[in-house]
């Protein structure tokens, strides 16, 4: 493994440390009485505290020190004192243990009293401090200049969702992200339940993927002998518990679709999905903005949301626009009756990309999304899909061609959809059927599978009932005013983390990586010259350098350049 000098120095001071019999990941309870929080709250002076963290920062000087602890409610400052540590003769555990054996980033336990400094800085007193964790690697040390400039800051993108862990630790105001995600769940949870539905548990693993057209991930189960496939939804094992005769239920469930990742998509993500029985649609519109407003309250504070330049309110009720009203006010085209053939041939006029593989309801999708999506930014509810877009969706009572759907769309982005359910097993055969014939076109979002067991299900009767699915991450993207879904995933999912080379670095070696640290390419000359080194010391160090993949030379125009891989 290869370390750096950093992590060479913390190795060696836990080396010390057991030789001096001190045990640097003790198993002992630590019985903590207090946090940074509780203390900050009902602080009083003198009083006796015990709590634990991880030291962020210190300032020696001489036999006394100040230093910042952070537990999970905060930091605090702390006091070191060599006399109040060590009463006795022996100093030890200051001048070598606390000195020079911890670091940032050590968990330590710490004993003592409170009091205010001559600032007006509640602090607390070191009487005694166990060691609890010893930390072998150093953390980021973000620092802010007099002007408020936070220099050395833990700021890239891929390493901040590769390492949640130390963004979390050296960038605090990302856990309040955290935080209002969990409120989120609890706030619907709440409403639900005060509702009377009931909260439930489906199958990740389906030997069917259905409820959604999406590209699944296969898997395969070896006692069985058979394929099995993430679910992509969990809406028809839900309806099914309607048919078992539950009026309401509801899921926050983890779905995994085999597509495409950006801003906005992740593989895996978390829907909730409620189904409720005897209503429809309209019902369903009304409950769901007055679920919006009160998440968004308890979350916020507010009903108004900001993200980027917006202000969204989440106040009901929302606006109400049909999908054939949108698409005719954005593009001139009215949908209404048109053949396949006629919507191709639309869609291409405007230069959107479409191919021959796509229905009816895959073109109206694509003339929506490009000309028609963005131009929602308030939360407006897109009402009456056509059918070829809605397989699961009971057919509009007075609208010949559309069904009973609708979609939340804030700032252009989709957030809920929902119907009034498709209880007629005869038509929801058809439906499927219907879906099986675009798959063999080479639709491969299109239904590829006609559920059996599901269809017998409804055969056994389905009452009116309405549903509706919210994307859960992209709601707590507006709540919290992120533009990137991998804000709000504690772990998205990233491509494979480059492997360093295990190789020894020399110190020639390690005076041109310093050079090239900025990323940028520099003329190879240029390199060379600061470097100072000799034409053979150059000539081997850039070749080490060169064949481990750690440096990259190319030649643009007439210019030699060399950068960092």
């Amino acid at each position: 493994m290869q370390l750096s000098e950093q992590e060479i120095i913390r190795r060696e001071k836990l080396n010390k440390l057991v030789e001096m019999g001190i045990n640097a990941f003790p198993a002992d309870e630590y019985v903590i009485t207090d946090t940074t929080e509780s203390i900050k709250q009902d602080f009083a002076d003198n009083k006796q505290v015990k709590i634990a963290g991880r030291l962020m920062s210190r300032r020696i000087q001489g036999k006394a020190s100040f230093a910042e602890l952070q537990d999970s409610t905060g930091r605090i400052q702390v006091y070191f004192n060599r006399d109040e540590i060590c009463t006795g003769e022996d100093k030890t555990l200051y001048n070598e243990v606390y000195k020079h054996l911890l670091d940032i980033g050590d968990i330590i336990g710490i004993e003592g009293e409170l009091f205010t400094t001559q600032v007006g800085e509640k602090t607390v007193l070191v009487k005694n401090f166990t060691i609890l964790t010893k930390s072998l690697r150093p953390l980021p040390q973000p620092r802010t200049d007099e002007n408020g400039v936070v220099h050395d800051g833990f700021t890239d993108p891929e390493l901040r969702y590769r390492q949640r862990y130390v963004d979390l630790l050296v960038n605090p105001h990302v856990k309040e992200v955290f935080v209002k995600r969990t409120k989120l769940f609890n706030a619907m949870r709440t409403f639900f339940n005060d509702a009377g539905y009931f909260e439930v548990e489906t199958p990740v693993l389906q030997s069917i993927p259905g409820g959604a057209a999406a590209r699944p991930f296969i898997t395969h189960h070896n006692a069985l002998d058979i394929p099995l496939y993430l679910r992509i939804a969990n809406e028809l094992y839900l309806k099914r518990l309607i048919v078992g005769g539950f009026d309401g239920v509801y899921e926050f469930s983890k779905n995994f679709r085999n597509e495409g990742m950006d801003r906005t998509h992740n593989p895996e993500f978390t829907v909730m999905e409620i189904y409720v029985a005897y209503k429809d649609y309209n019902w369903m519109m009304d409950f769901t903005e007055k679920l919006l407003e009160f998440c968004a309250i308890q979350v916020n504070g507010t009903s108004n949301a900001k993200f980027g330049d917006q202000e969204i309110s989440f106040k009901a009720p929302f606006a109400r626009v049909s999908m054939t009203e949108a698409i005719l006010k954005y593009t001139g085209f009215d949908i209404t009756g048109k053949t396949e053939q006629e919507l191709f041939d639309f869609a291409k006029s405007i230069g959107i990309d479409v191919n021959e593989t796509m229905g009816k309801g895959k073109l109206i999708d694509e003339i929506f999304g490009e000309k028609c999506e963005g131009n929602f930014i308030q939360p407006t509810f897109i009402t009456d899909y056509p059918v070829e877009m809605s397989p699961l969706t009971k057919k509009h009572r007075s609208k010949e061609g559309l069904t009973e759907r609708f979609e939340l769309m804030v700032c252009g982005k989709e957030i809920a959809n929902a119907y009034s359910e498709l209880n007629d097993p005869i038509d929801q055969r058809e439906r499927f059927e219907d879906q099986l014939k675009l798959s063999e076109k080479g639709d491969d979002e299109a239904g590829q599978f006609i559920d059996e067991d599901f269809l017998r299900a409804l055969e056994y009767g389905m009452p009116p009932t309405s549903g509706m699915g919210i994307g859960m991450d992209r709601l707590i993207m507006f709540l919290t005013n992120n533009a990137s879904i991998q804000e709000v995933l504690f772990f998205p999912q990233m491509k494979p983390e480059k492997t360093v080379p295990q190789i020894e670095l020399g110190e020639d070696e390690k005076i041109i990586l310093e050079i090239l640290k900025s990323g940028e390419q520099i003329s190879l000359v240029e390199v060379k010259d600061q470097s100072k080194l000799s034409g053979k010391k150059w000539d081997k160090a850039s070749k080490t350098l060169t064949k481990n993949n750690l440096v990259k030379v190319e030649k643009i125009d007439e210019n030699v350049l060399m950068k960092l891989v």
